[in-house]
């Protein structure tokens, strides 16, 4: 395998490795994953500065809060505060009704589902600063924790559920925000097309001094009828260069 892809691959099982612990590894872990590679200390440091920026901690656990606008903290203050209210429960009880739910209990599957609320926020804290509101997050953590306790059945220990629904949470989270890369991507990309054709078609009007036609601007830029159309429908007609 060429070593920068191995390197990649590397990379990532390192991060989905510290994501399944909460956002933690130990350096003798990222040391024993990038054994094979041979890696020198400046690149290793690389590797570290890596997992800070994408806020896992590196032999401490990372300061999740710290990454949390104004407008976060006020909403993660009001949303715990609501939480407040599930009644507590001992290790015992809880232990018993995750039993309950994996039996397929519907009243315990509800009770799982509100013990479980205020791991959501705590995750959700890990995510964000990457294109998604912790609100959004949040949101997306419910709806798998809320699917995640019908699906307890297949587990064969109540010690299991929690880490299975933190990893539905987290698969959740990850999804959503990969989503929304690709759709910020996609609008990255439709926005210079766009502009690509505003400019020429600007830059040709400036020439001629009046508006131009789109066959003039395909004759002039060498751009398609399909991507001068194209460009013109999606702004909406305001590309004010082409008549």
């Amino acid at each position: 395998m060429n070593q920068e892809v191995q390197f990649s691959k590397t990379l990532e099982e390192v991060r989905k490795r510290a994501r399944a612990q909460q956002n933690f590894i130990t350096k003798t872990e990222v040391e024993e994953a990038f054994a094979a590679l041979s890696l020198s200390v400046e690149q290793m440091e690389l590797v570290y500065d890596y997992l800070r920026q994408n806020k896992i901690g590196v032999d401490e656990p990372a300061d999740a809060d710290a990454y949390l606008d104004e407008e976060e903290r006020n909403y993660l203050d009001s949303y715990l505060e609501e939480l407040q209210a599930i009644p507590a429960v001992t290790e015992g009880e809880r232990e018993a009704i995750t039993l309950s739910a994996m039996a397929g209990d519907a009243d315990a599957v509800k009770r799982l589902t509100e013990l479980m609320l205020p791991e959501v926020p705590q995750i959700a804290k890990l995510y964000t600063g990457q294109g998604v509101s912790l609100e959004d997050l949040i949101g997306e953590g419910n709806v798998a924790l809320s699917l995640g306790v019908t699906m307890l059945g297949a587990l064969e220990h109540a010690q299991e559920a929690q880490g299975m629904l933190a990893k539905m949470m987290m698969d959740a989270m990850e999804d959503c925000i990969a989503v929304n890369e690709a759709e910020e991507k996609s609008d990255r990309k439709i926005a210079d097309k766009v502009n690509k054709v505003a400019d020429a078609a600007n830059a040709l009007r400036e020439e001629l001094r009046r508006k131009v036609t789109v066959e003039e601007l395909m004759e002039e830029s060498g751009l398609s009828r399909k991507a001068i159309e194209d460009a013109v429908r999606i702004s909406g007609g305001k590309i004010e260069a082409i008549d």
